[in-house]
């Protein structure tokens, strides 16, 4: 098989190596514009353009490969499947880079003195509200948290209160508050937390 494609002018490069380039591409910029929509679901504006710029710039580089060589079959499941995975990519990285806040809601029928406290030691706000559930009074417990803290603030809420129901969501802007201190990272640097 080898030495039929090699004697019968087998060409590598538009069957093998561009496929295998526009499968990259199009993961990176599928990758770069599953972030970028999510920037700009958090108005995180200066990286969302950013990002766009290099996603439009590296979808330009693969179609135009792609227009150039129409007869190439194999170039077009490149570029489909690079699509899929590009998505699967983008959200994953979005989820190691744990950016933007959460809103935690935390209620419990039991004591909740003892975990505001943990969290507010913890330096997480933390706002407590009576409430009647629908088996009788419920604590409500309110936080705002940077996402990249949602494991530690789960785990702080499991060991004091195991039964307790938790919801999360995004949170679009903060505005004051009280978070634990980090270390600016580049990020951040783009697009600071008003708070």
């Amino acid at each position: 098989m080898d030495i039929l494609l090699l004697s019968s002018g087998f060409d590598w490069y538009a069957w093998i190596l561009l496929p295998f380039l526009i499968f990259l591409a199009r993961i990176v910029d599928q990758s770069l514009g599953t972030l970028r929509i999510i920037f700009v679901s958090r108005s995180m504006r200066k990286l969302a353009a950013l990002v766009g710029f290099f996603e439009s710039l590296i979808w330009l580089l693969a179609i135009s490969q792609i227009i150039q060589n129409l007869g190439n079959w194999v170039s077009f499941i490149a570029f489909a499947g690079g699509f899929s995975l590009g998505n699967y990519v983008g959200i994953y990285l979005e989820g190691k880079l744990a950016m933007g806040m959460l809103c935690l809601r935390i209620i419990t029928h039991e004591d909740a003195t003892e975990l505001t406290e943990v969290l507010r030691e913890n330096q997480y706000g933390a706002t407590t509200v009576s409430a009647t559930g629908k088996s009788g009074m419920v604590r409500l417990i309110l936080t705002i948290i940077k996402r990249k803290d949602l494991q530690k603030v789960q785990h702080l809420v499991k060991q004091y209160n195991p039964k307790a129901f938790i919801s999360v969501e995004d949170v679009r802007t903060v505005h004051e508050g009280v978070f634990p201190e980090q270390a600016p990272s580049f990020l951040s640097r783009l697009n600071p937390i008003r708070k």
